[in-house]
């Protein structure tokens, strides 16, 4: 029991760790990729690889390494379930290194949605369902010629390829979506490859001659291919749009993407309950409405400190059951412009105060 506990809290850490090198490393790309595009050189966007002589860019590449890393090893340690989850701690870090070094303004409503994404992950961490156990080479080589993994894998490289060749040069640098897409349905195989390599390893180790299975090396080819695709697009996105808007939509279809391609897989959402479907889908749900609280409102100027200025007194003429509406205040400065000033409160008719802005 101690070292299961040992272990679980060893996973822990390393989960942790990686979210907080992989959101760091998305902060080093964009400053890297943002001083390359002060000295004139070709932008990602554009089809440009000077990023490649950017220092910024290489320790960017290998704070996401080191994250990799880490999340890799936390799967040896404590179950699926808990450390993909955890990945949304990455969108946080992310969010709020942005806001100190690339100056990208989190307004009441990014800081709000981070905390949801934070929270959606807890729930499902305590509800998400156990993946099948899976101890051999072998026995990875019968899952991965299931015809329903088939069929999704032929669905993600169809996919893949139509957002490349199709949609990317069209609507790329328009639409955030379309390089995150990319990455994220690329990412659930590349996924699935990094567990049948940690499968493999553990195989290593313990004395198997996994080196002359062909599986072996096709799935370290598959990851070096899907990782490649995935650094690609995922440069191009952070080149055009907001890093803290890339960061949450990315972790949001790419988790959706592993999810499913587990599911499909390890077919683990057979054995769960159905609190444990509830909760799982609740917690996600509650990730997703938080990503919309960062995107939608990004641009909108909204603080604390201006929240009186969204509340009045009294309702208003024929308001029905008498509830107070929240309208929007114009400031002294608007007020000594437009000549007027708000009638007291009580003096027209109603007892309702109004006011008119000058055309």
């Amino acid at each position: 029991m101690e070292v299961n506990r040992l272990d679980f809290y060893i996973g822990l850490s390393l989960a942790v760790s990686s979210s907080a090198f992989i959101g760091a490393s998305f902060i080093l790309k964009k400053k890297g990729l943002l001083r390359l595009a002060s000295k004139g050189s070709m932008r990602a966007g554009q089809g440009g690889y000077a990023y490649l002589k950017e220092w910024l860019w290489w320790a960017g590449l290998i704070s996401m390494g080191a994250g990799e890393a880490a999340n890799f090893a936390a799967y040896a340690f404590a179950p699926a379930t808990l450390v993909t989850p955890l990945g949304a701690l990455s969108v946080l870090v992310s969010a709020v290194l942005s806001s100190y070094f690339l100056n990208e303004r989190l307004n009441v409503h990014g800081k709000i949605g981070c905390l949801l994404c934070v929270l959606g992950s807890t729930v499902m961490v305590i509800h998400a369902p156990l993946e099948e156990e899976v101890a051999s080479l072998s026995a990875m080589a019968e899952k991965l010629r299931d015809p329903g993994f088939i069929v999704f894998a032929v669905c993600v490289v169809g996919s893949s390829l139509v957002l490349i060749f199709a949609v990317a040069p069209r609507f790329g640098q328009k639409n955030v979506l379309v390089y995150i897409l990319i990455c994220s349905v690329i990412g659930s195989l590349s996924v699935s490859c990094v567990k049948g390599l940690g499968i493999g390893i553990k195989e290593l180790f313990a004395g198997t001659a996994v080196l002359r299975e062909p599986l072996f090396w096709s799935l370290v080819i598959c990851l070096v291919i899907c990782v490649s695709i995935q650094i690609n697009y995922l440069n191009k996105a952070l080149d055009i749009f907001n890093t803290s808007i890339v960061t949450p939509i990315y972790y949001v279809f790419f988790t959706t993407s592993v999810m499913a391609c587990s599911a499909i897989l390890f077919k683990e959402w057979l054995s769960m309950t159905t609190d444990g479907v509830v909760g799982t889908i609740s917690g996600f749900l509650t990730i997703i409405l938080g990503i919309f609280l960062l995107h939608a409102f990004k641009d909108i100027t909204f603080s604390w400190d201006s929240l009186p200025l969204y509340l009045r007194k009294g309702p208003p003429q024929g308001f029905p059951w008498g509830h107070q509406p929240y309208v929007a205040l114009p400031s002294h400065d608007t007020q000594a412009e437009d000549g007027m000033k708000l009638p007291r409160e009580g003096s027209s008719k109603g007892g309702w105060g109004t006011h008119q802005r000058a055309p």
